[in-house]
């Protein structure tokens, strides 16, 4: 399932929607982006999903996930080398958002994306008012919230994924180019989903 329905009211009239991504930086793996609108008695302790400890953002995604609306856009790696990151990126958003108000069935009033840029006029398929905010995922709970749910989502797909690559340490590294992973792409190459288009797998592919 890519997006839920919560078990109690939204929150206020005024239709606000969060968004965040994980997986820019890892040299395989997708890109996930999540759109969040907060029920009436959202979860208490959201925060930038990476100052919040494993088990705790683990908590936090499962009482989101019940409790508010939801959705999730995924690109995945040949898409990421077709498109290139940032636009994957703003892919994967777009995906998402679409996918939420659909669900709810109806537009948001804003659209509030954590970082310095916004899918608007970077992806044909945006067509909502969105409003950028560095450092957002610290300081709006919406995006606290969508950061969380992208990087618990992202961090379940590449423990799939590492069930099926071993070698790469991927139930460990997510993907990152940690020096355990670097090494392994020199011993046993890259996999289909490696993102060909970057440079530490790129410059492999050519030895």
């Amino acid at each position: 399932m890519l997006c839920g329905t919560p078990e109690r009211g939204l929150g206020a009239a005024r239709l606000v929607i969060g968004v965040d991504e994980a997986g820019r930086g890892p040299l395989a793996g997708p890109v996930v982006a999540a759109a969040v609108v907060l029920c009436e008695a959202y979860p208490e302790g959201l925060d930038d999903s990476k100052k919040l400890s494993a088990k705790r953002r683990a908590q936090l995604d499962e009482s989101v996930r019940s409790s508010c609306a939801w959705a999730v856009g995924i690109i995945e790696p040949a898409d990421i080398d077709r498109l290139n990151i940032l636009a994957a990126t703003m892919q994967a958003m777009s995906d998402a958002v679409g996918r939420l108000t659909e669900l709810l069935g109806a537009s948001p009033d804003e659209v509030l994306i954590d970082g310095n840029l916004t899918p608007n006029g970077r992806c044909r398929d945006w067509r909502w008012p969105a409003r950028a905010i560095v450092g957002g995922d610290g300081i709006e709970p919406s995006i606290s919230a969508a950061s969380i749910v992208a990087k618990e989502w992202r961090d379940r797909l590449m423990l799939a994924a590492a069930a099926e690559h071993p070698q790469y340490g991927w139930d460990r590294n997510k993907g990152y180019g940690t020096a355990e992973h670097m090494d392994a792409l020199r011993r046993h190459g890259p996999t289909p989903l490696h993102r060909q288009s970057f440079a530490p797998v790129a410059q492999l592919t050519l030895l």
